[in-house]
């Protein structure tokens, strides 16, 4: 008899053991978050022209003759979903007058933050490599974000930069 009551305690004791185990498990899956989803969104009316020459970071070819130039890459993105498109990437295969690549092993080319549903305006600012052949051309614009952060998020306090600002302000 004394042999059963050890195979019974170690019958218990290993479905306790499984017991807990799915306890844990169904615990996990409830408290971790689905992963962000992406989702891709159209882009349109794209321009890229020289930044605004009060643009601080415009560098003039005095002011900085070995440095970079600044373009202007603008147009609008549609989110024609029904919630918000968050951490929103753009990407872009931007090339000079032969059609060489000007950012060499990118394509992203910046983020454009929460995408709202609807149409939004967005421009990113790209350093391009002084003495790049013009004219600067773009081809294959396409954003991309996600519908749960993905990224730290920025601090109501964090400052916009110019180009970002008078965006934000029309």
């Amino acid at each position: 008899m004394d042999n059963n009551r050890v195979v019974s305690r170690a019958s218990a004791l290993a479905l306790l053991r499984r017991a807990a185990c799915m306890v844990l498990l169904s615990l996990l899956v409830l408290l971790v978050p689905p992963p962000a989803l992406a989702a891709d969104l159209q882009v349109r009316d794209v321009t890229l022209e020289p930044c605004p020459a009060d643009d601080i970071a415009a560098q003039p070819e005095l002011r900085r003759p070995a440095g970079a130039s600044c373009y202007a890459l603008r147009g609008t993105v549609v989110n024609e979903g029904r919630k918000a498109v968050v951490d929103t990437d753009v990407f872009a295969l931007i090339v000079d007058s032969s059609g060489e690549p000007v950012l060499q092993n990118r394509t992203r080319v910046g983020s454009i933050g929460d995408v709202p549903p609807g149409t939004s305006s967005f421009a990113l600012r790209l350093a391009v490599p002084s003495g790049t052949p013009e004219p600067i051309r773009f081809r294959n614009v396409k954003a991309r974000g996600f519908s749960a952060p993905v990224r730290s998020r920025a601090g109501v306090d964090d400052e916009l930069l110019p180009l970002e600002q008078a965006l934000a302000d029309q």
